[in-house]
Protein backbone atom coordinates (compact mmCIF):
# COMPACT_ATOMS: atom_id res chain seq x y z
CA UNK A 1 0.00 0.00 0.00
CA UNK A 2 1.67 3.18 -1.17
CA UNK A 3 -0.13 6.27 0.06
CA UNK A 4 2.53 8.98 0.19
CA UNK A 5 4.18 10.86 -2.65
CA UNK A 6 7.92 11.06 -2.63
CA UNK A 7 9.25 14.40 -1.41
CA UNK A 8 6.24 15.48 0.65
CA UNK A 9 4.86 14.54 4.09
CA UNK A 10 2.59 11.46 4.20
CA UNK A 11 -0.57 13.57 4.22
CA UNK A 12 -2.88 10.75 3.13
CA UNK A 13 -1.72 8.44 5.89
CA UNK A 14 -2.03 11.24 8.43
CA UNK A 15 -5.56 11.95 7.19
CA UNK A 16 -6.60 8.32 7.62
CA UNK A 17 -5.01 7.90 11.05
CA UNK A 18 -6.74 11.05 12.35
CA UNK A 19 -10.21 9.84 11.39
CA UNK A 20 -12.63 8.05 13.67
CA UNK A 21 -11.59 4.37 13.85
CA UNK A 22 -14.73 2.83 12.38
CA UNK A 23 -14.90 -0.81 11.34
CA UNK A 24 -13.35 -0.21 7.93
CA UNK A 25 -10.40 1.71 9.32
CA UNK A 26 -9.85 -0.83 12.08
CA UNK A 27 -9.81 -3.66 9.53
CA UNK A 28 -7.12 -1.76 7.61
CA UNK A 29 -4.82 -1.24 10.60
CA UNK A 30 -2.23 -3.80 9.55
CA UNK A 31 -2.12 -2.50 5.96
CA UNK A 32 -1.75 1.09 7.13
CA UNK A 33 1.04 0.14 9.52
CA UNK A 34 2.83 -1.62 6.63
CA UNK A 35 2.42 1.52 4.51
CA UNK A 36 4.02 3.55 7.29
CA UNK A 37 6.95 1.11 7.47
CA UNK A 38 7.48 1.51 3.71
CA UNK A 39 7.95 5.28 3.97
CA UNK A 40 11.46 6.68 3.51
CA UNK A 41 13.28 7.38 6.76
CA UNK A 42 12.12 10.71 8.19
CA UNK A 43 10.94 12.42 11.34
CA UNK A 44 7.34 11.95 10.18
CA UNK A 45 7.82 8.23 9.67
CA UNK A 46 9.14 7.82 13.22
CA UNK A 47 6.11 9.68 14.59
CA UNK A 48 3.69 7.50 12.62
CA UNK A 49 5.46 4.31 13.66
CA UNK A 50 5.16 5.23 17.34
CA UNK A 51 1.47 5.99 16.88
CA UNK A 52 0.84 2.75 14.99
CA UNK A 53 2.54 0.71 17.73
CA UNK A 54 -0.13 1.97 20.14
CA UNK A 55 -2.88 1.72 17.52
CA UNK A 56 -2.18 -1.93 16.72
CA UNK A 57 -1.88 -2.96 20.37
CA UNK A 58 -5.15 -1.37 21.54
CA UNK A 59 -8.59 -2.94 21.62
CA UNK A 60 -10.94 -1.50 18.95
CA UNK A 61 -13.53 -0.40 21.51
CA UNK A 62 -10.86 1.43 23.52
CA UNK A 63 -9.63 3.17 20.37
CA UNK A 64 -13.13 4.36 19.52
CA UNK A 65 -13.85 5.59 23.03
CA UNK A 66 -10.51 7.36 23.23
CA UNK A 67 -11.10 9.09 19.89
CA UNK A 68 -14.48 10.45 20.98
CA UNK A 69 -13.13 11.60 24.35
CA UNK A 70 -10.10 13.22 22.72
CA UNK A 71 -11.58 14.98 19.71
CA UNK A 72 -15.37 15.13 20.05
CA UNK A 73 -15.68 16.05 23.72
CA UNK A 74 -12.71 18.40 24.13
CA UNK A 75 -13.00 21.90 22.71
CA UNK A 76 -9.25 22.46 22.83
CA UNK A 77 -8.47 19.43 20.69
CA UNK A 78 -11.36 19.43 18.23
CA UNK A 79 -10.23 18.89 14.64
CA UNK A 80 -12.22 21.80 13.13
CA UNK A 81 -9.42 24.31 12.72
CA UNK A 82 -11.25 27.47 11.66
CA UNK A 83 -13.20 27.42 14.94
CA UNK A 84 -10.03 28.37 16.83
CA UNK A 85 -9.37 31.28 14.48
CA UNK A 86 -12.87 32.69 14.02
CA UNK A 87 -15.02 31.08 16.71
CA UNK A 88 -18.75 31.82 16.44
CA UNK A 89 -18.45 34.63 13.91
CA UNK A 90 -19.48 35.27 10.33
CA UNK A 91 -15.82 35.21 9.32
CA UNK A 92 -15.83 31.48 9.94
CA UNK A 93 -18.55 31.07 7.34
CA UNK A 94 -16.42 32.88 4.76
CA UNK A 95 -13.46 30.69 5.65
CA UNK A 96 -15.51 27.51 5.20
CA UNK A 97 -16.81 28.77 1.86
CA UNK A 98 -13.28 29.50 0.65
CA UNK A 99 -12.10 26.03 1.65
CA UNK A 100 -15.04 24.42 -0.15
CA UNK A 101 -14.18 26.30 -3.33
CA UNK A 102 -10.55 25.20 -3.12
CA UNK A 103 -11.57 21.57 -2.69
CA UNK A 104 -13.95 21.68 -5.65
CA UNK A 105 -11.29 23.29 -7.83
CA UNK A 106 -8.90 20.47 -6.91
CA UNK A 107 -11.54 17.81 -7.64
CA UNK A 108 -11.75 16.70 -4.02
CA UNK A 109 -15.16 15.32 -3.06
CA UNK A 110 -15.79 15.66 0.67
CA UNK A 111 -18.08 13.44 2.68
CA UNK A 112 -21.66 14.69 2.93
CA UNK A 113 -22.20 16.71 6.10
CA UNK A 114 -18.50 17.12 6.92
CA UNK A 115 -17.18 20.62 7.44
CA UNK A 116 -14.31 21.69 5.16
CA UNK A 117 -12.11 22.78 8.08
CA UNK A 118 -11.96 19.20 9.42
CA UNK A 119 -8.24 18.46 9.69
CA UNK A 120 -8.31 15.02 8.00
CA UNK A 121 -10.07 16.65 5.03
CA UNK A 122 -7.44 19.40 4.90
CA UNK A 123 -4.75 16.71 4.86
CA UNK A 124 -6.57 14.89 2.06
CA UNK A 125 -6.50 18.14 0.08
CA UNK A 126 -2.80 18.60 0.88
CA UNK A 127 -2.07 15.16 -0.59
CA UNK A 128 -3.69 15.79 -3.96
CA UNK A 129 -3.55 19.58 -4.38
CA UNK A 130 -1.03 21.18 -6.72
CA UNK A 131 2.39 21.50 -5.13
CA UNK A 132 2.41 23.95 -2.26
CA UNK A 133 -1.35 24.61 -2.06
CA UNK A 134 -2.07 22.07 0.65
CA UNK A 135 0.86 23.17 2.76
CA UNK A 136 -0.30 26.79 2.38
CA UNK A 137 -3.67 25.90 3.91
CA UNK A 138 -1.98 24.20 6.86
CA UNK A 139 0.33 27.18 7.37
CA UNK A 140 -2.72 29.47 7.44
CA UNK A 141 -4.04 27.47 10.40
CA UNK A 142 -0.67 27.04 12.10
CA UNK A 143 -1.85 28.49 15.44
CA UNK A 144 -4.87 26.17 15.45
CA UNK A 145 -2.66 23.16 14.83
CA UNK A 146 -0.41 24.22 17.69
CA UNK A 147 -3.43 24.61 19.96
CA UNK A 148 -4.52 21.03 19.23
CA UNK A 149 -0.98 19.68 19.52
CA UNK A 150 -0.39 21.27 22.93
CA UNK A 151 -3.74 20.03 24.19
CA UNK A 152 -2.95 16.47 23.07
CA UNK A 153 0.48 16.61 24.68
CA UNK A 154 -1.02 17.86 27.95
CA UNK A 155 -3.50 14.96 27.89
CA UNK A 156 -0.73 12.45 27.16
CA UNK A 157 -2.58 11.36 24.02
CA UNK A 158 -0.80 9.13 21.47
CA UNK A 159 -2.43 11.30 18.79
CA UNK A 160 0.15 13.98 19.57
CA UNK A 161 2.55 11.94 17.40
CA UNK A 162 0.37 12.70 14.36
CA UNK A 163 0.21 16.43 15.14
CA UNK A 164 3.98 16.46 15.64
CA UNK A 165 4.36 14.92 12.18
CA UNK A 166 2.03 17.51 10.62
CA UNK A 167 3.72 20.48 12.29
CA UNK A 168 7.30 19.32 11.69
CA UNK A 169 7.52 20.65 8.14
CA UNK A 170 5.63 23.88 8.84
CA UNK A 171 7.20 27.20 9.87
CA UNK A 172 7.51 27.95 13.56
CA UNK A 173 4.87 30.28 14.95
CA UNK A 174 5.67 33.89 14.21
CA UNK A 175 5.20 36.68 16.76
CA UNK A 176 1.57 37.32 15.80
CA UNK A 177 0.68 33.63 15.80
CA UNK A 178 2.28 33.26 19.22
CA UNK A 179 0.07 36.11 20.44
CA UNK A 180 -2.98 34.43 18.89
CA UNK A 181 -2.12 31.18 20.64
CA UNK A 182 -1.69 32.90 24.02
CA UNK A 183 -5.07 34.58 23.52
CA UNK A 184 -6.72 31.30 22.53
CA UNK A 185 -5.40 29.54 25.61
CA UNK A 186 -6.52 32.39 27.89
CA UNK A 187 -9.84 33.42 26.32
CA UNK A 188 -10.93 30.80 23.82
CA UNK A 189 -12.12 31.54 20.26
CA UNK A 190 -13.88 34.84 19.44
CA UNK A 191 -17.67 35.08 19.39
CA UNK A 192 -20.48 37.39 18.37
CA UNK A 193 -24.12 37.51 19.37
CA UNK A 194 -25.95 37.35 16.05
CA UNK A 195 -25.94 35.05 13.05
CA UNK A 196 -24.42 32.12 14.92
CA UNK A 197 -26.60 29.19 13.94
CA UNK A 198 -24.85 28.13 10.71
CA UNK A 199 -21.40 28.32 12.29
CA UNK A 200 -21.83 27.09 15.84
CA UNK A 201 -18.94 25.41 17.69
CA UNK A 202 -17.94 22.01 16.31
CA UNK A 203 -19.45 20.09 19.21
CA UNK A 204 -22.99 21.19 18.23
CA UNK A 205 -22.68 20.93 14.45
CA UNK A 206 -24.52 18.09 12.61
CA UNK A 207 -21.19 16.45 11.79
CA UNK A 208 -20.53 16.04 15.49
CA UNK A 209 -23.45 13.71 16.28
CA UNK A 210 -22.57 10.90 18.73
CA UNK A 211 -20.46 8.15 17.21
CA UNK A 212 -21.99 4.72 16.79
Amino acid sequence: MRLARRGRPPYKLLSLLLQYPDEGLLDARADLACAVDELPASYEKSCLQRFCKHWLASHPTNLQQDYVETFDLQRRSALYLSYYVYGDTRKRGMSLLQLNRMYRAAGLVKQEGELPDYLPLMLEFAEFAPAGYGRHVLVEYRASLEMVRRSLRKRGSPYVELLDAICHGLPALNQFEQQDLVRLVAEGPPSEQVGLQPFAPPEVMPAMEPRR
